[in-house]
């Protein structure tokens, strides 16, 4: 008898690990899986968008672009802790934009059912003839493509890049995620009069894409 109750032992333990993973699944699924951050672009703006040596090696393109990024906890029990907002500004998949200058709020706390914008400014513009620094240096073949878009009467093609990284918070439970926001911006730009490039501003209401 004392061998049977031996045997039983390890089996009985092994679905008491299992049901209670089980439960930690479960308690996981509730309350966060279906809490996901939404983000919508409220306001973009594009100006001095200006590109040099577009043919060559030390293509550059300079700008300033300002953007407000609405951020939706629609969680109706779950709060949420912002600890890092990083963003970079692409063209064509080239980077145009190494990360913004600036995000305000750079870190908040996000009640349930509650919006929060976030603020994002890039600032590498440069005057002509300047020499100095500001622009960002990109591929000849990127440079073109860009060139071609400002000038071609339509709107500048645009994504923005944002990792985020939060806190979900339910009383006792705390569940850390990296939440991937990306938004793809079509801003028709006009001249702003001589050398001072290209600008415009894009609609506002834009759904980006989230993703864990």
């Amino acid at each position: 008898m004392p061998q049977g109750r031996s045997a039983r032992g390890p089996c009985c333990a092994g679905f008491s690990v299992l049901l209670t993973a089980g439960v930690v699944l479960l308690i996981y699924w509730a309350i966060f899986q279906p809490h996901h951050i939404r983000a919508t672009v409220d306001s973009a703006v594009l100006s001095n968008l200006t590109v040099s040596n577009a043919s060559s090696s030390a293509a550059a393109v300079s700008y300033d672009f300002t953007v407000s990024l609405r951020l939706y906890n629609p969680s109706v029990r779950v709060d949420i802790y912002y600890d890092a907002i990083d963003a970079q500004l692409r063209f064509r998949d080239a980077v145009v934009g190494p990360a913004a200058n600036d995000t305000s709020p750079s870190v908040f706390y996000q009640r349930r059912k509650t919006s929060e914008v976030v603020k994002m400014e890039f600032d590498y513009w440069r005057s002509p003839g300047s020499g100095g620094g500001g622009g960002v240096t990109v591929g000849s073949d990127v440079a073109g493509e860009l060139v071609k878009e400002t000038r071609s009467g339509g709107p500048v093609s645009l994504e923005l890049d944002v990792d985020v990284r939060v806190r979900y918070v339910f009383k006792m439970f705390k569940l850390r995620q990296k939440p991937r926001i990306r938004c793809s911006l079509s801003i028709p730009v006009k001249t702003e009069g001589r050398h001072h490039g290209f600008g415009g501003a894009a609609a506002s209401g834009d759904r980006c894409s989230v993703k864990y």
